[in-house]
């Protein structure tokens, strides 16, 4: 594929723009215009005759913006579809590989490549008559185990080669026995690899310790009594040894601080940033990163208080809120007992700040594009993710007393008091559209939760 990549969409359930289906088909258009003259040539003219294209169908969608202009302009090119599974879909066969299937045998100089777990609807896809003729389809886990150690004890050795330079006194480390027990405890998961080259590249500690400290815990191990690790043994175990490493001491007042913390980065709909995460949870921003910093293993972290933080890798936020998995009350992560948090931070945030003309427009402002640059830069990040996303983690939020009344609360004040205002900020922002969902969430709820509504009123 050397020079031939014409477009490329990483899905990503982090990000609401990447894990929307209908995002991938426009961005996959733009990308081949900008590559090649001739795609754009046709392309420009036809988005300006039809603005509306992007809000189509699926299937309109690649007709209009990714094969016509294909076919005209006979481009030979290689396009890359990535976590495929990342993507929201509701239907029982991918929705995107059923599109593809639609079309592929139009442009036969495009070659599609698609990566994603194998779940059910996507290898239902891919089983489609008319794509199944037409793709192959390549398993990573049946790759030689072989080739896969290999590369793996490629990855480490060059890993630790640029720590060595880096550091002083790290002469003849990591030695072959070393790199042996690595490989072995990698289990065949890059993941693993890198989650350990993280861990042990800590620029506060010694490399050396760092290393003996993941080679003395065992690769299965029971905590605190619990019972073993009954499955993903090998990342589960390292999982457990860094935030074992993380967490120290058991404080019950900082371990309950990190876990809202965690439980924030792993389910908020977007990353935020440690600034925002703290308006949420109340928090002084400058006490949010020294509580992350030993996570550095496991988190993408940036020292810019408004620089998102997201997890390295899925796997993570997959550990922290399977019980089966996390096993260890300290670390689990509890979705609806973080979701009614978050909602809590969210409706409180809006009842603190939300004011009538937030943007302090003049009277007879018309709400066009020019109105809404204007207004981007001019509202706190923390604040226009509450507007937006709020109801979102009232759908999972948990039900029982404690968190009911909170969230009844909240919400009550919030329907009462800023219900227009912010009515008028989701108008601005251009995402007016999503108060129709926010108010059918929170009649569900009250209706769910209309037994406690008279001890809060």
């Amino acid at each position: 594929m050397d020079g031939q990549l014409g477009a490329s969409f990483f899905c990503s359930r982090d990000f609401e723009d990447r894990s929307n289906l209908h995002f991938i088909f426009p961005t996959l258009a733009v990308q081949l215009a900008r590559r090649y003259t001739e795609f754009r040539s046709i392309f420009v003219p036809l988005v300006q005759s039809d603005p509306g294209i992007a809000s189509e169908s699926l299937y309109n969608q690649m007709n209009k913006l990714i094969v016509q202009p294909l076919t005209k302009s006979d481009i030979s090119t290689v396009i890359i579809i990535d976590a495929l599974d990342e993507c929201k879909d509701e239907e029982p066969v991918s929705a995107i590989l059923f599109v593809l299937a639609q079309f592929v045998s139009q442009i036969p100089k495009v070659k599609f490549f698609l990566t994603g777990r194998p779940e059910q609807r996507i290898q239902e896809g891919f089983r489609l008559p008319l794509l199944a003729q037409a793709t192959g389809v390549f398993i990573l886990h049946e790759v030689e185990p072989g080739l896969v150690n290999s590369d793996i004890r490629w990855f480490l050795k060059h890993s630790f080669l640029e720590i060595t330079n880096r550091r002083n006194g790290l002469d003849g480390w990591p030695t072959e026995e070393q790199l042996d027990f690595l490989c072995e405890r990698a289990g065949g998961l890059f993941i693993y690899a890198v989650a350990t080259i993280k861990f042990i590249d800590n620029r506060r500690d010694n490399p050396r310790k760092r290393l003996d400290f993941l080679r003395q815990s065992p690769e299965s191990s029971a905590h605190e009594g619990k019972a073993k690790l009954r499955t993903n043994t090998t990342l589960d175990s390292l999982y457990m040894t860094i935030l074992q490493e993380a967490f120290g001491d058991d404080d019950p007042r900082i371990d309950s601080r990190i876990r809202s913390i965690l439980g924030v980065v792993i389910l908020a709909t977007n990353p935020l940033s440690p600034s925002t995460i703290a308006a949420f949870l109340n928090f002084d921003t400058e006490d949010v990163f020294p509580l992350l910093s030993p996570f550095h293993s496991l988190l993408i972290l940036q020292q810019d208080v408004n620089h998102p933080i997201r997890p390295f890798h899925k796997s993570f936020p997959d550990f922290l809120v399977d019980p089966t998995r996390c096993i260890n009350p300290r670390f689990h992560i509890s979705p609806p007992d973080h979701h009614s948090e978050l909602v809590i931070g969210c409706l409180e945030l809006m009842n603190r700040t939300l004011e009538r003309n937030m943007f302090k427009f003049s009277d007879g402002s018309v709400n066009d594009e020019g109105l809404w640059m204007r207004a981007e830069g001019n509202i706190d990040q923390a604040l226009r993710y509450a507007c937006e996303s709020w109801y979102k983690h009232l759908v999972d939020a948990n039900t029982a007393l404690i968190h009911t009344v909170k969230i009844t609360s909240a919400l009550h004040q919030f329907l009462e008091q800023k219900f227009l205002f912010w009515l008028e900020v989701l108008s601005i922002l251009g995402t007016l559209r999503g108060a129709v969902d926010a108010l059918e969430v929170a009649r569900k709820w009250l209706e769910v939760c209309r037994d406690y509504i008279w001890k809060i009123s």
